[in-house]
């Protein structure tokens, strides 16, 4: 009899691969159910990052092997991209890596750096990838909480508190994924020195920066950030490409470097016509990004009107493409809430505990919902 690997012991199936699993279920057997629970974009792609995929189909490299650094104009249109939005310039053969996504990144760059028994600290709450793959890689995650009450940025007396000597990658998340706390450029210089005194590889994973900010920041736009930071970015959330899987990781040359080392044995390139939209995404103007925005805002209005019936509270201020709410204190437990009104409303809507320990007493709505279909999650709660 075959036996799983020991790592296995340390993972769960993910939170929204078993609920979306349930959810399905429920629709199959003719419930009305309606999901606000997870960040996939239902608005399409520019039509002429369709048309750029569409087009790349008869080309005689379409279905060849692809190069596992991409496509050069594809690296050229992220150095573009960068220097264009945040200010930051990149050498396109150096410190650009295009990736099948950002999630892979993240498995990319814990199998290039850690070995077993290495540390790694994990935002709490957070996006639970970091610590599942921590794990796999027999690494111990190490939970750093954010909090309200700090505006959901580090405490930087408790990471100077801690035994560093194991610590070898700190995951950040600005814009943050749940909260929608926007990015403090201060919080990135701070975390950058702290870093850089403790030999610490700085991620921050950043696939909101365009969703609802007034103006889309980087990590590496900060003074001595390449010599510490790896940045992962992603076209799924800011130009609706989700299901494409294009994402890109940048910094510097040898750290970039030691990734490719493990994505070039774990894949043979994107796929051609995926690249050529990717390049025709990335090359779109700035009132894409204001158009986007219009919809997300009109969305957002409509779902603070829920949250705020059922008397939840929330920050006006946040960004990105969810809503964090905080339940009222009558509230106990996040998880039987939800499932109570998917139960009884027909409405799936996440628990803040997914995220760790500090998302007790939250729940988070997704954006990613039309308008009408908004109004009657509305009406529901109105009966």
């Amino acid at each position: 009899m075959n036996k799983t690997a020991k790592r296995l012991e340390s993972v769960q199936e993910y939170y929204f691969s078993r609920k979306l699993r349930e959810v399905a279920q429920r629709i199959k057997k003719g419930q009305p159910i309606i999901n606000m629970g997870i960040g996939s974009p239902d608005l399409p792609a520019h039509p002429t990052v369709i048309a750029a995929l569409q087009n790349a189909l008869s080309h005689p490299k379409a279905h060849m092997y692809q190069s596992y650094q991409g496509l050069p104009e594809l690296r050229e249109s992220i150095s573009e991209f960068y220097q264009t939005h945040y200010q930051v310039t990149l050498d396109p053969n150096t410190e650009v890596l295009p990736l099948m996504g950002s999630k892979e990144g993240i498995m990319h760059i814990s199998m290039a750096f850690l070995n077993p028994g290495d540390q790694v600290l994990i935002p709490n709450p957070g996006y639970p990838t970091y610590a599942s793959v921590t794990r796999l890689m027999e690494a111990e995650p190490i939970s750093y909480p954010l909090s309200e009450a700090n505006n959901w940025q580090p405490d930087f007396e408790a990471l100077n508190a801690l035994n560093t000597s194991k610590i070898k990658i700190m995951w950040i998340n600005y814009p943050h994924m749940p909260t929608g706390t926007k990015v403090d450029v201060t919080t990135f210089d701070r975390l950058i020195h702290w870093a850089k005194q403790h030999d610490i590889l700085l991620v921050n994973d950043n696939p909101y920066s365009f969703v609802l900010t007034d103006k889309p920041q980087s990590i590496l736009s900060r003074p001595g950030a390449h010599e510490v930071a790896l940045e992962l970015n992603s076209l799924s959330k800011s130009f609706n490409m989700a299901g494409w899987r294009v994402g890109m990781l940048c910094g510097k040359e040898e750290t970039i470097q030691s990734v490719l080392k493990v994505k070039s044995n774990m894949d043979s390139g994107m796929f051609f016509g995926i690249q050529k939209g990717a390049i025709a995404a990335l090359k779109m103007e700035t009132s894409w990004f204001e158009d986007l925005n219009k919809v997300y805002h009109r969305r957002r209005v409509l779902v603070e009107k829920i949250a705020t019936r059922l008397g939840a509270e929330f920050d006006l201020n946040s960004v990105g493409l969810f809503l964090w709410a905080k339940l009222p204190k009558s509230v106990k437990d996040a998880e039987v809430f939800i499932d109570k009104i998917l139960d009884e409303k027909h409405v799936f809507i996440t628990p803040g505990t997914i995220f760790g320990s500090q998302g007790e007493g939250y729940i988070r709505f997704s954006l990613c919902v039309p308008e009408k279909t908004i109004e009657e999650v509305l009406k529901r709660f109105e009966s």
